[in-house]
């Protein structure tokens, strides 16, 4: 993605942002998108709450909103399967809608849009990748081929393999992140809290759940 944010688009005011949570009540549930992306070839996944969810194979709580992840330069089989829908391209507090090719280049959040209600029932991340590896968008030396970080549910809808899911929550660590945190952890492999802590240790070094992850599991509330 560029530095760069392209001319135009939506500024959104106080009110504008408040509004969005009506905007995505009628957000689609996972099963609802892996049904529109049966079959496709390019690999994508669950991101955000949503995957933890699906790691523990029970809904933990609610959802404002449902994010999946695909690599950048393969979006376009994926808003092929969308017909009728608008993508916006976001950030910085603003909105292109209808995004185009040099909007969408300049972020990486797409939020798919029904024009004939104007809520927003998906999130999609275009992500850097190089072909068949994953690229972490927070730190480029963070490399894994997606076959080793795409997980699927008994049904098999794809999500992002846990420890990868809470390094991104790490950044804010919000209530609902460390809620999050606090019901995955368990649950976690000994090599996943290791690589966990390996790339928290990477990417925010100092970071508050470190000595959590890093405590053996009996040690941990």
């Amino acid at each position: 993605m560029s530095e760069q944010l392209p001319v135009g688009g939506i500024e959104l005011s106080a009110a504008e942002i408040e509004a969005l949570d009506a905007r995505w009540s009628s957000s689609w549930t996972p099963s609802e998108v892996a049904g529109h992306l049966a079959g496709v070839a390019t690999p994508w996944y669950v991101a955000g709450g949503w995957a933890v969810d699906l790691f523990l194979g029970r809904q933990m709580r609610a959802h404002a909103d449902i994010e999946i992840a695909v690599p950048a330069s393969r979006f376009t089989e994926i808003r092929s399967r969308f017909p009728g829908f608008a993508f916006d391209a976001v950030g910085s507090g603003r909105i292109w809608e209808d995004a185009t090719a040099a909007e969408l280049a300049a972020v990486h959040q797409t939020w798919l849009r029904d024009p004939s209600t104007g809520s927003y029932v998906l999130d999609v991340f275009r992500e850097p990748h190089d072909g068949d590896t994953w690229i972490c968008r927070r730190d480029a030396s963070i490399r894994f081929p997606y076959d080793e970080i795409i997980h699927h549910t008994q049904d098999g809808i794809p999500y992002l393999a846990p420890e990868l899911v809470l390094l991104f929550k790490a950044k804010h660590a919000r209530k609902k992140d460390q809620a999050d945190f606090d019901v995955t952890l368990p649950h976690l492999t000994p090599a996943q809290r290791w690589t966990l802590g390996e790339l928290l240790t990477r990417v925010h070094p100092g970071h508050r759940w470190l000595a959590a992850v890093s405590a053996p599991p009996s040690d941990r509330c």
